[in-house]
């Protein structure tokens, strides 16, 4: 992909991209956080998209679509260290259905990035759906932005398909992390700068909620299919993983965490990068006054 001189005036981008309204694309009455529990993740996904107005009320014909998925890991998908292949398999297929002209997949990886994106089955399930994955480690995508609203994080090399794509759909899994006691959505958004490691010597959640100011993805879609509940964020074993067939999907970042940390059973207030994004205004952690739906399979 040809670079562009957004890489020297991220500064501006970012003031653009960063404050969405919540449910900036939901007309009025429609839900701000949908959970839908007790199917296949494709299905659930369908409906969950349903009920805030379809993939089209986000996804125009021609626009360029990156989807970041976790696939951090060479484990399996009963290991629940990476999203559910079938849960990207289907939103590539609706953002192709919705008219996209690309849709980008990439994680910059923590093994090797060849076997994470075989052994996670996310290579195939692009690749079938007609998306395009795409290296996360060829350091030459990565670009110097400018975080202006950062407190610790003030700037970063970001890769351009983050920057660059008209959507951005950022879908982690939710699982236990040993540094950060969950990673959910805003965590995941690590595997789209080159040197994560910065952030985890100089105030890890403070950095995290950093960069959640620059660009906030246009959907947050939490798989909750299979969680890993001990051991993550790698996982040992498929005994560490709990069956919760559950998805949740939001425009707001925050509330996306925070619906996963309840999901969890944690209280979002007690994971340190939820409440400082929420302090932040970047969205809300306080679910009690959003319009929310919830739907059984």
């Amino acid at each position: 992909m040809k670079r562009r001189e957004f890489l020297k005036s991220s500064a501006g981008l970012a003031a653009g991209f960063a404050f969405r309204p919540l449910g900036w694309a939901a007309e009025p009455g429609r839900p701000e956080l949908v959970g839908v529990m007790g199917g296949e993740p494709g299905p659930m996904f369908d409906r969950g998209m349903a009920a805030l107005g379809g993939i089209k009320a986000f996804v125009k014909p021609n626009q360029t679509v990156t989807v970041k998925p976790n696939i951090g890991w060479d484990k399996e998908p009963d290991m629940a260290a990476n999203t559910h292949p079938g849960l990207v398999k289907q939103i590539v297929a609706q953002c192709r259905h919705a008219g996209a002209k690309k849709v980008y997949i990439f994680d910059h990886t923590c093994d090797s990035p060849k076997q994470c994106y075989v052994s996670s089955g996310i290579r195939d399930a692009v690749k079938d759906a007609g998306g395009t994955m795409v290296p996360g480690n060829a350091k030459a995508s990565y670009g110097q932005i400018e975080i202006p609203k950062g407190k610790i994080l003030t700037r970063a090399r970001a890769h351009e398909l983050f920057v660059e794509s008209d959507v951005f759909i950022n879908v982690p899994v939710l699982k236990s992390h040993s540094s950060t006691r969950l990673t959910i959505g805003m965590k995941n958004l690590m595997g789209v700068v080159w040197n994560r490691g910065w952030w985890h010597f100089s105030g890890l959640h403070q950095c995290i909620a950093d960069f959640s100011t620059f660009r906030k993805p246009d959907l947050t879609i939490v798989d909750a299919y299979r969680v890993l509940k001990v051991n993550g964020p790698r996982g040992v074993s498929p005994d560490d993983t709990v069956l919760m067939k559950s998805l949740i999907i939001s425009t707001d970042p925050v509330a996306a965490d925070a619906a996963g940390s309840k999901m969890f059973g944690i209280d979002p207030g007690e994971i340190s990068y939820i409440r400082r994004a929420h302090d932040m205004g970047i969205g809300t952690m306080d679910l009690s006054g959003l319009n929310i739906q919830r739907i059984r399979v």
